[in-house]
């Protein structure tokens, strides 16, 4: 997960540098467009800070009152991410540009708006290369959807969504901004609010979606189960694999239950050097499975 965290400390970065000048920004120039993106870029700072967390949270070691871990923090976070990016980010940027539209009022001179947009641009376009880039390190050739549905960090896609949306609302900005000043139209500065809080809002329902999965107990998938049910009937003591139960405690950590039915004529002592035989075979052909509980049928 360091790859991850270099995607995470590139972002908050980006975010911290730029907050601030798109509220300052907006408040001078009476822009709401400018206002919903430094909103935006406040979460988005609140996010990183929060999956951080969750990533130290998910690496404590195992106790007595969590046997498997603490893996499952950085679901838990990253889900409290996805609804930040939605309540904060996407229904204020909504609200924000409705009010506007309703009261609409003349922007001054956006010349520094157009400043704080060009340097954000460089420093959300820079974060998301980055993302982007540790992102394509864990796929594996697969498609950029399948990668994501397929992943078992949200922390690996979760910044490729949020920079990526940051990047569709500057551009966004940008263009209604200078047509609103040009032709006088302000009404459009709230639509660039709106549009930016719709963007925010489809981020978040995905990210929603596949943190609450993995948070719920998703397990691996279906080839990989057959893979092991396969290894494991390879022991000359298994006649069948009658079934395989799994999920993961974090991006690196899975428990697995097997459920094996072993040769009849077989004693409790040969019994329990074949399920250490499987045990292993399992844990050096897949590394990510840290637990195998394997229990006769």
């Amino acid at each position: 997960m360091a790859n991850n965290n270099k995607s995470i400390y590139s972002a908050l970065a980006a975010n911290l540098l730029i907050a601030l000048t798109k509220f300052i920004a907006g408040a001078f120039t009476n822009s709401s467009s400018m206002i919903s993106e430094g909103i935006h870029s406040t979460v988005d700072t609140t996010n990183q800070l929060l999956l951080l967390y969750g990533l130290k949270r998910s690496r404590k070691p195992a106790d007595e009152s969590h046997p498997f871990g603490y893996g499952k923090e950085l679901y838990f976070w990253s889900f409290v991410v996805s609804i930040l990016i939605f309540g904060l980010g996407g229904a204020l940027s909504i609200y924000q540009g409705i009010a506007h539209i309703i009261e609409p009022e003349v922007m001054k001179d956006p010349f520094w708006n157009y400043i704080v947009l060009v340097l954000s641009l460089i420093f959300e376009g820079t974060s998301l290369f980055i993302a982007v880039k540790e992102f394509n390190k864990t796929r594996n050739g697969m498609k950029w959807w399948d990668a994501i549905i397929k992943s078992k960090d949200p922390a690996s896609f979760l910044v490729v969504f949020e920079d990526g949306a940051a990047v569709a609302g500057l551009i966004v900005v940008m263009i209604l901004m200078g047509i609103s000043h040009s032709f006088q139209i302000p009404e459009l500065d709230g639509l660039a609010s709106i549009i930016v809080g719709l963007i925010l809002v489809f981020v978040s329902f995905i990210l929603a979606r596949e943190s609450r999965s993995l948070l719920m107990g998703e397990g691996i998938a279906p080839e990989t189960r057959e893979k092991i049910a396969k290894l494991a009937e390879k022991d000359v003591a298994v006649v069948r694999t009658k079934n395989i139960l799994s999920t993961y405690q974090s991006p690196e950590e899975v428990v697995l239950m097997l459920i094996i039915d072993f040769e009849d004529h077989l004693d409790t002592e040969e019994i329990t050097e074949a399920i250490k035989r499987i045990r292993e075979n399992i844990k050096r052909e897949f590394p990510l499975v840290h637990f195998v509980i394997i229990q006769p049928e």
